[in-house]
């Protein structure tokens, strides 16, 4: 049994690693490393960087300039945004049209 695992049942103090307590079949329990520190498994540090963290820190950097279908995309909406403000802009006005 591992000691991270390990589970001391506070009904009857039994140790034990499943869910329910297989002496009393309590499910109040605790865990050991309450009291006793585990050790750090790692026995070397991670690294800090990988390549593939480079990979994925050059791919979602905000200094990359924007794909073409998003520069249509953006063209294209503030080009039926300018036609739509014209037309609203040049349309007739209601006395005009009847001639009055």
């Amino acid at each position: 049994m591992q000691l991270r695992t390990a589970r001391l049942c506070l009904d009857c103090e039994e140790v034990h690693d499943a869910m329910i307590c297989p002496s009393c079949a309590s499910e109040t329990f605790t865990y050991i490393t309450r009291w006793i520190p585990a050790p750090e498994r790692r026995q070397l540090p991670r690294p800090t960087t990988s390549t593939e963290a480079e990979v994925y820190r050059s791919l979602v950097a905000k200094d990359t300039p924007p794909s073409t279908g998003r520069r249509v995309l953006k063209g294209g909406v503030l080009g039926l945004t300018a036609l739509g403000l014209a037309g609203w802009f040049l349309r007739k006005k209601p006395d005009e049209a009847s001639g009055e």
